[in-house]
């Protein structure tokens, strides 16, 4: 590699674009990254950065993906990023040597106004046309050749989602002269006669392209007309989240029952294979049991993930926003607020990290302390452990599966509770007008299937990599507070009971017992600090702990439901809704708002919630006589 390819000497490059116009799709295309790419505005929240070698020059590349931006007129903190970085006043990050402006083939009018704002900076410029190839096959006359000449910047075609998609723009920026070089800019002064001559300028160019919009696009807004239903719409929406939450149980089942049965394998195995003592009861008691009590629910998860990135991919969330915008307004949030708490349905941290792209703190903050109310996918192992000991798994009507109609009900308990806290918020301390969504709606779109398994893989990899990273480590100091010391001599009981992990049990069941919770569900609650799917595989290391004679070691969910009562299960599903946040979450938001005083009042008012719905459920239920 010659000096110009060196890391020191890379060429800087910003990709910026508008939400929604396959630029994320483009710098994984280039720098071959495993970056996420959803169809909705305001996925691109992180700063992302790669490098490439230019194929013709050898010179390394690299390349900086900046977050989604509509212009240079920051409404949200994404944009400001977006703004700052260009202009090159960034504090982390040096001018840019090039631009690389993604614009969207199908939707030019949209679009061309950012590249208007940016080519007035006087900073290098080139225009890659995305989507092309979707362009053409719909019925759209985009002239790249005279859209050049308009501009007065290299326009080159590309296609995101395709090998080879790219090489035109890198063939491009291999042939652009770097000598000349632009170093921080000034922030423009737009005026309103300014945007208004820029929305001229715009049509112009349009018209001087001879850019025409396709007959189809009718087609299309009648389709919106029932998605967009005040009434149809909701009904609609209702509709696939009720089949997605009937598939989690419905189809995982038989996988499930594999990956059960392989880890009951395992663990016979390793206890036939060595003989009695510690290490055999580090690896059956404590890694197996706890670990393979976590793993087993990865196909709900998958399941889970499918759906949601379908929804992505297709183009259905934004309507989804829109749809929501008025009932999330009635409790003080914007429908902005819809794809962060979506996006906390996988996990609350990229759901906080998402709210960056809500204009008003006001808002921005409600989402963050609400977004914790959304169940997480952290959960669901706890939510399938106890409704498939506790509820039997039989039909409804003919038709629906009740596991999946209570799995149904718990997720919309989560989200109910976070509108009322919303509602609260907006009532206490956090008052202000209401203000209205502006959000553009992406065309909808057969989903990639490159880009689903690549979601898909990255869930998997994510859930693994904590089976195999925290919960690991967690089982294996579970197990070893659990084994000593040792039971003193005569003594009668599991030797789990004389442990750390036995005295701590019992000491936190004189703060949980009035919820119906006994010493294995405390030990277990603890460990679920670091992360809720842990409580499972603590709960799985304690019972085969506290297993004797002929007891089986695996069987979690059997040995719970002989063992617990209705009102112990229900009072547990109940803490699950509003259980404390896992410590990342807090750390998140901390980081996010600056400041201590959020993530203590949210740790706070979840804990408090959880115990108050754990005592009103527990003791309901006890009431009704499901208390033995």
């Amino acid at each position: 590699m010659n000096a110009a390819a060196a890391p020191a000497e890379a060429l800087s490059l910003s990709l910026i674009g508008v939400p929604n116009c396959g630029k994320t799709a483009l710098f994984n295309r280039l720098t071959g990254s495993r970056q996420k790419v959803a169809n909705y505005p305001g996925v691109t929240v992180e700063r992302k950065e790669g490098r490439f070698i230019g194929p013709a020059t050898g010179r390394t590349y690299r390349l900086l993906d900046l977050p989604g931006a509509y212009s240079l007129e920051p409404t949200s903190l994404d944009e400001a990023i977006a703004r700052d970085v260009v202009l090159g006043r960034h504090a982390t990050e040096p001018p840019p040597d090039l631009l690389v402006c993604v614009v969207d083939a199908t939707n030019l009018r949209l679009n061309l106004r950012l590249v208007l704002d940016l080519k007035r900076l006087g900073r290098p410029l080139i225009v890659a046309l995305n989507m092309s190839d979707l362009a053409r096959a719909r019925g759209f006359h985009v002239d790249r050749a005279a859209l050049e000449r308009a501009l007065g910047v290299p326009v080159v075609e590309t296609v995101a989602v395709r090998p080879g998609g790219e090489r035109e723009l890198v063939e491009a920026i291999d042939r652009h002269d770097f000598s000349q070089r632009v170093g921080r800019i000034d922030p423009p002064t737009l005026t309103t006669a300014d945007v208004v001559a820029t929305q001229r300028e715009v049509r112009r160019i349009l018209d001087e392209v001879n850019y025409r919009v396709p007959a189809r696009l009718a087609v299309l807004s009648r389709l919106d007309s029932l998605v967009l239903h005040p009434v149809g719409g909701p009904l609609l929406l209702a509709a696939i989240l009720f089949l997605m939450f009937q598939a989690v149980f419905s189809w995982a089942e038989l996988p499930m029952n594999g990956i059960e049965a392989g880890v009951a394998a395992v663990g016979e195995w390793i206890a036939g294979t060595l003989s009695e003592g510690p290490l055999r009861s580090l690896l059956v008691d404590g890694i197996v049991a706890g670990v393979g009590a976590v793993l087993v629910f990865l196909p709900q998860i998958v399941i889970l993930f499918f759906f949601i990135l379908v929804l992505e991919d297709s183009g259905y969330l934004p309507r989804a926003a829109f749809l929501l915008d008025r009932l999330m307004g009635k409790v003080g949030l914007s429908g902005r607020a819809f794809i962060p708490l979506l996006s906390s349905f996988a996990c609350a941290v990229p759901g906080i990290m998402a709210t960056r792209t809500i204009p008003s703190t006001r808002d921005r903050i409600a989402t963050i302390m609400i977004a914790p109310l959304m169940t997480c996918s952290a959960r669901l192992p706890v939510y399938a452990l106890l409704i498939g000991a506790f509820i039997p798994m039989r039909s409804v009507g003919g038709i629906f599966n009740l596991q999946g109609l209570v799995l149904f009900a718990l997720y919309v308990a989560g989200v109910l509770s976070a509108m009322l806290v919303a509602f609260v918020l907006k009532l206490t301390v956090m008052r202000g007008a209401d203000r209205p969504l502006l959000m553009e709606l992406p065309e909808y779109r057969t989903p990639n299937l490159r880009n689903l398994l690549l979601g898909l893989w990255e869930r998997v990899r994510i859930f693994l990599q904590r089976v195999g990273g925290i919960i690991l480590a967690l089982m294996v100091v579970l197990w070893f507070l659990s084994s000593f010391p040792a039971p003193p001599p005569g003594a009668t009981g599991p030797a789990i009971e004389y442990s750390i992990a036995g005295m701590l049990g019992r000491g936190l069941q004189y703060i949980f017992e009035p919820i119906g919770f006994n010493w294995q569900i405390s030990i277990a609650l603890v460990p679920g600090l670091a992360a809720r799917e842990v409580a499972v595989g603590a709960l799985g290391t304690v019972y085969s702990m506290s297993a004797s004679g002929d007891d089986v070691a695996g069987a979690l969910s059997p040995l719970i439901a002989s063992t617990w009562s209705l009102a112990t299960a229900l009072s547990l599903l109940a803490w699950y809704v509003f259980a404390p946040q896992c410590l990342s979450t807090l750390a998140v938001v901390k980081r996010e708002t600056n400041s201590w005083r959020y993530p203590l009042i949210m740790a706070g008012y979840l804990f408090a919630l959880a115990y108050l719905a754990s005592f009103v459920t527990y003791h309901t239920a006890v009431a009704l006589g499901a208390g033995s």
